[in-house]
């Protein structure tokens, strides 16, 4: 599996031109990508990235990728993260790492987007993998209470629970946040479903990128495949 999320990054590198602004993504897979985009740098490769999480600025630093911050720089040419899922329109579920917040920020602020993954990643419905909801702690039952009458409205339903660190106490992102995880199981309308969550005071983002992903390369024993979003 590790060889495969390294066969999506190097594709995905085949995208990277020198001159670029980057946004580097957060994950395993994404820290394929940065360990080669490293090898390139050293190569004489002229780049300048945006970490989204404080572990990828880590990596970064490590491998010798030079850094900016969206503050110095006014756009990103190109995006390359993973997704926890991806359906057929490239809507993706993200935050597993818990950088949801911060890579949908960096996305947004991209031309472009390529998810890189491993094909099992691939859903026709998103929903399988938990859905994570970036939540304020203040308030948390009221927040809970609106999400449920969100998920309602939209049709899903599952257990939500607060995410733990490996260490037993409550997992909190770069940003001071908490997450809930949402079971949904299969999720139809995930436009719907994203603004109804976005609309909920104490939700400070959630998993769901709808519309942000340019294109998903994916690899698996049959070699790569890359999808490109359909235009509306």
């Amino acid at each position: 599996m590790d060889q495969l999320k390294r066969q999506a990054a190097a594709r995905a590198l085949e995208d990277v031109r020198d001159g670029m602004q980057l946004g580097l993504g957060t994950g395993s897979t994404a820290k394929h990508f940065i360990e080669l985009l490293g090898e390139r740098v050293r190569a004489g490769l002229k780049v300048i990235g945006v970490p989204t999480s404080e572990a990828t600025r880590a990596d970064a630093e490590r491998c010798g990728v030079p850094l900016t911050t969206l503050d110095e720089i006014d756009h990103l040419d190109l995006t390359v993260d993973g997704a926890d899922e991806i359906d057929p329109a490239l809507n993706l579920i993200k935050g597993g790492g818990g950088a949801l917040l911060r890579e949908k920020i960096v996305a947004a602020a991209s031309d472009r987007m390529i998810v890189i993954a491993d094909d099992t990643k691939w859903v026709p419905t998103l929903g399988r993998f938990p859905l994570p909801v970036e939540v304020i702690p203040f308030g948390l039952g009221a927040t809970r209470r609106a999400i449920e009458k969100a998920f309602a409205s939209c049709g899903v339903s599952g257990q939500m629970a607060v995410r733990k660190a490996k260490d037993g106490h409550v997992f909190v992102t770069d940003g001071g946040h908490w997450i809930l995880d949402a079971q949904l199981g299969r999720i139809e309308d995930p436009a719907r479903l994203a603004e109804a969550l976005s609309a909920i005071p104490g939700v400070v983002e959630h998993g769901l990128f709808i519309g942000l992903a340019s294109s998903a390369v994916l690899a698996g024993g049959g070699g790569i495949r890359v999808v490109e979003r359909r235009k509306p």
